[in-house]
């Protein structure tokens, strides 16, 4: 049950009444009603600003409307009060006798609780992680990883059908490095000393497990072949190696893609890249010409010449963009048009980026290249997460000894669990800055709220065990306490947890329309500290305790209040792809 959905409908009703009556005009415009909650919880449950989007176009003062909306509303069932507060807000304190109906909804939800169709079926293609095949993850892939992977779990819990892409650069001169880089170390695991790793190429030792692999399958072969030859064949498998273990990394933090789209396949005689750019010099959009000088200091590299441009600027980009360069060769925005464009045939009207901070500048021009190439059918979305910095007990963390310079996804991975990365990567905004403190993100203390949040959800499992041992068990089965007497719950402690669990619809909703599925990662802790503060009062207050021996009714509407946390929490976890643990270790 979604209660603010609920008094909205409520809000709506009085309003046609008042049009009906005459009090408000007809066509009275309520797509700027707000029914949410209120920012003190001392105003009462829920909040509206009705009176004041309607008094100007009712002729009306907003305190004067306030009033008679306010009449009305106090006549509705499950209000209890309505109070007028500032220059025309109408805040309602909700009947006692509603709260029973908002745990009978999340139990007989149970995993479906907070799903909604609010996406409608909508595609929606979210592009995340997207690292180049040159080396393993790092921890500068991983907060866009698990961003990228809970916003799509977040969009399909709405309804949207979402695809899950990864797009990897397998062509261009890096890849090329990467070859000849792979093809030193092949050399050096047959035996042959090569000396210092020249400069350009990739010095780090992560490589020799592709150069062992290349020796396994081909042994000493490569080394008599002509480097045309060696090159598109080194190339191509240790680019298929390279995935493999990006792959393994993923699915070790929880992470499946449905694609995984090569770069490669837009180029060649007659694919994307050639035929889009084709289409787009077509319209006029595509010409030759020549950039203006950038502002500043001119970089070594920057020349006047004549090239291949995309006009950017006619779609709210700043400048217009290179596609082909003076010398012939494609630009990787040439790929990035195309790709747009492989997006667009398969019909995603919506198209998610999920890039790094430096990545600042695709904003603009890929949102060019979409209204160019859709006329404004399809929208790009383009998420920039910020960079993480890694501590151990406060001091900053050393760059990994296998790496070189950085520290590897698999060994954040092997140190502290996907758990813990997937929930702390989500406990701050996408576009801030995030610290990881390898000593506090494993702290079993309130401060780290992955374990309390956990915890949250293994003590009521551990509640369950032993109602499930004791007496009180009888009524612990779920049909049993979906049909309890749950108006029992009336202590105040246990209406707050009621009301967290009324807050989870509102919150998936809202966190799905903005993007920011760390809203998800917030409300689990405010309901796991709710849910614990109860438990505590239930230490000094045996009368409150989950599970009183003397009073069965009480027990058994406390553990369906506590299934319905569960539930709410498996969800909410689930979102973020985290394990909700039924014990702590």
């Amino acid at each position: 049950m979604d209660i603010f959905e609920h008094f909205r409908t409520t809000v709506s009703s009085v309003i046609e009444q008042l049009v009906t009556a005459g009090t408000l005009p007809e066509g009275t415009d309520m797509s700027r009603i707000a029914v949410e909650p209120p920012r003190e919880a001392a105003h009462g449950d829920v909040t509206t600003n009705a009176a004041m989007v309607l008094a100007k176009p009712a002729g009306q003062r907003p305190r004067d409307l306030a009033e008679t909306i306010a009449d009305l509303l106090r006549r509705s069932d499950g209000v209890a009060a309505v109070e007028i507060a500032g220059p025309g807000f109408i805040n309602l304190q909700i009947d006692a006798s509603f709260w029973p109906d908002v745990v009978r909804a999340a139990l007989e939800q149970g995993e479906r609780y907070g799903r909604s169709d609010i996406g409608a079926g909508v595609s929606v293609n979210v592009e995340y992680v997207s690292a180049n095949p040159t080396g393993p993850l790092h921890v500068g892939h991983c907060r866009g990883a698990v961003f990228g992977d809970a916003l799509a779990n977040l969009l399909a819990f709405v309804g949207h059908d979402v695809v899950r892409e990864y797009y990897f650069n397998d062509a261009g001169g890096q890849v090329d490095v990467l070859a000849r880089s792979v093809f030193l170390r092949y050399r050096e695991v047959l035996g042959e000393d090569i000396g210092e790793i020249p400069s350009g190429l990739y010095p780090a030792p992560y490589l020799i497990p592709v150069a062992r692999h290349l020796a396994d399958m081909h042994g000493a072969d490569l080394c008599d072949m002509p480097e045309d030859e060696w090159l598109p064949l080194i190339r191509r498998e240790a680019i298929e190696f390279m995935m493999a273990v990006i792959r393994s990394d993923l699915e070790a933090i929880n992470i499946k893609h449905d694609v995984f789209f090569s770069e490669s396949s837009l180029h060649g005689p007659g694919g994307p890249v050639e035929t889009t750019l084709a289409a787009l010099r077509e319209r006029g959009l595509v010409f030759e010409g020549r950039l203006p000088p950038p502002k500043g200091q001119l970089p070594e590299d920057w020349e006047d010449l004549e090239q291949t441009l995309f006009r950017a600027t006619e779609f709210g980009d700043d400048v217009d963009r290179t596609v082909i360069k003076s010398d012939g060769a494609y630009t990787y925005f040439a790929a990035d048009v195309a790709y747009f464009q492989t997006k667009y045939d398969r019909n995603f009207k919506q198209m998610i980026y999920v890039l790094g901070a430096d990545h600042g500048g695709y904003v603009k021009r890929l949102q060019a290249v979409a209204k160019a190439i859709s006329g404004g059918d399809a929208e790009v979305i383009v998420l920039l997460c910020q960079l993480v910095k890694l501590f151990r007990g406060g001091e900053p963390v050393r760059m990994s000894k296998r790496a070189g310079e950085f520290v590897t996804l698999r060994e954040l991975i092997d140190e502290v669990g996907p758990d813990v990365i997937r929930f702390i990567m989500l406990f701050r905004k996408n576009d801030a800055p995030l610290d990881f403190d390898f000593e506090k993100v494993t702290e079993q203390t309130r401060e780290n709220p992955v374990f309390y949040v956990q915890y949250a959800h293994a003590r009521i499992c551990s509640v369950m065990r032993n109602a499930a041992r004791s007496a009180s068990g009888d009524g612990s089965g779920h049909l049993a306490l979906t049909n309890c007497h749950l108006n029992l719950l009336q202590d105040d402690g246990e209406i707050a947890i009621i009301k967290r669990i009324a807050e989870f619809p509102r919150v998936v909703q809202g966190a799905a329309a903005a993007h920011e599925p760390h809203r998800i990662a917030f409300y689990m802790y405010e309901l796991a500290s709710a849910l614990h503060a109860q438990w505590n009062r239930g230490k000094e207050l045996p009368h409150l305790r989950f599970i009183d021996e003397k009073n069965p009714d009480a027990t058994a509407a406390r553990l369906a209040l506590c299934r319905a946390v569960r539930y709410v929490l498996s969800n909410g976890l689930g979102i973020l792809g985290v394990v909700p643990v039924q014990e702590m270790r």
